[in-house]
């Protein structure tokens, strides 16, 4: 097993990758109960929706940790599922069974480019600078998630956001765990984020700010409303509303996956001459993995960002992706456990996570303007647009501008200006 996933090559144990994986999987859990609840108002069962979240993020995850060696974690997309929901499903009026559709022929295309190699060309051309930035701007939109979600950043109508009430019970909890994870951390303790989450929690069940829950474990629910529902619709897709459906499922799910494997790989330690290791393997388990979600009954599944959590803490190989998948199957028949993970637990770790991945903002060559201002722009538009996606549009687009106003042509690959021009259809047309 140790030779499988190069334990030594990558200076790694068993303590380190289990701890890492129990570690996503608490970051990441939240999906389990967020995503049914958005995805059953566009009119899914809920329930059947839990099951295949947990299949899809079975499967995904240990796609990628058996193929690509990756400590990476694969799950409905947080981003995507509310798209699906509110812009296809509620916005355009498309039923579900159709969108759903929609998502499953997207997978199959991603499987075609991934079989071709044309994802993993892609991600190779992109500059350094830019994954940097890339890796960096996804580090400053975890943490500004879990600054919101602990409520310590709220909205302002005054000045759009601004500080919270650091008085208020949960919030309060959860600078708590924040002290406590970055005390850790700072004194060097081993796995300081996942201990800092579990004393959160028992703090939180002390003061009655977290459900101590009354039963542990749970039924699983039946996959019948939503499983094999794309085979009956395949018809229904050959419209030009579920065609440019089809096209932005591709266009957000590729950059967004794109951008976290730049992201979680380079955190890592695992990207080496600026290319990333079996990244066509990734990329394979990835599309994979929208195919079966899409039959299963959930939206488009992408590379969580949540597992820079479990290699902030030591993940570096595939293993730790078994255990994850491995959590994910327990929580399966322990479901009522999940109620304690909650959003106040987990915002400590991913305010550090993100401070963890912006530390490769320093790699970014600051001297030069040409490349300091798309890498910034790139870093700045994901948190204040709420869209990694975005955030790496703005920095194709001004990346290669910058580059021919200096002359400096040869220093652009030509698939970099085929780039720079769907990121701008994107950015008018879509984002």
């Amino acid at each position: 097993m140790r030779n499988f996933f190069q334990f030594k090559e990558r200076n790694t144990t068993y303590k380190k990758e289990i701890l890492a994986g129990v570690t996503t999987f608490l970051s990441v859990a939240y999906i389990l109960v967020v995503n049914p609840l958005i995805l059953s108002q566009s009119g899914m069962d809920r329930d059947a929706v839990f099951t295949a979240t947990a299949l899809t993020a079975i499967i995904g995850t240990l796609l990628i940790g058996l193929l690509a060696n990756y400590p990476i974690a694969i799950a409905p997309s947080m981003g995507l599922n509310s798209f699906f929901t509110f812009s296809v499903c509620i916005g355009m009026g498309i039923a579900w069974q159709v969108a759903l559709t929609g998502v499953f022929i997207a997978g199959i295309i991603f499987m075609v480019l991934s079989l071709m190699k044309v994802r993993e060309k892609i991600i190779n051309v992109i500059p350094q600078d830019l994954k940097q930035a890339i890796a960096s701007g996804i580090g400053f939109f975890i943490a500004f998630i879990g600054l919101k979600n602990a409520g310590i950043i709220v909205s302002n109508p005054d000045t759009i956001i601004g500080i919270g009430n650091i008085t208020s019970h949960s919030t309060a909890l959860s600078a708590i765990g924040l002290v406590i994870t970055i005390i850790m951390l700072v004194r060097g303790i081993n796995g300081g984020i996942f201990y800092g989450m579990v004393m959160t929690t028992i703090i939180g069940m002390m003061v009655g700010l977290i459900d101590v829950p009354s039963s542990i474990v749970g039924k699983i629910p039946s996959m019948e409303p939503t499983f094999g529902i794309v085979f009956s619709h395949l018809h229904e897709i050959f419209t030009p509303d579920v065609i440019a459906v089809i096209f932005t499922f591709l266009f957000v799910a590729f950059f967004d996956t794109a951008g976290a494997l730049i992201g979680l790989t380079s955190q890592a330690g695992m990207m080496k001459n600026n290319t990333i290791p079996n990244i066509g393997r990734a990329l394979l388990a990835d599309s994979s993995a929208g195919v079966v979600g899409a039959i299963l009954g959930t939206s488009t599944p992408a590379t969580s960002v949540e597992s820079s959590a479990g290699i902030a803490v030591g993940g570096r190989t595939g293993f730790t992706s078994v255990v994850i998948a491995a959590c994910f199957a327990i929580a399966l028949f322990f479901s009522p456990i999940l109620a304690v993970i909650t959003t106040e637990v987990t915002a400590p770790a991913l305010i550090i996570v993100g401070a963890l991945m912006a530390m490769g903002i320093s790699k970014i060559n600051w001297s030069k303007l040409e490349i300091a201002i798309p890498s910034f722009l790139t870093v700045i538009m994901m948190p204040l647009t709420s869209s990694v996606a975005t955030g790496i549009a703005f920095g194709f687009v001004l990346y290669p501008l910058t580059l021919v106003v200096k002359k400096r042509f040869n220093e652009i690959h030509p698939i970099m200006y085929a780039l720079c021009l769907l990121c701008v259809l994107y950015i008018v047309f879509v984002a």
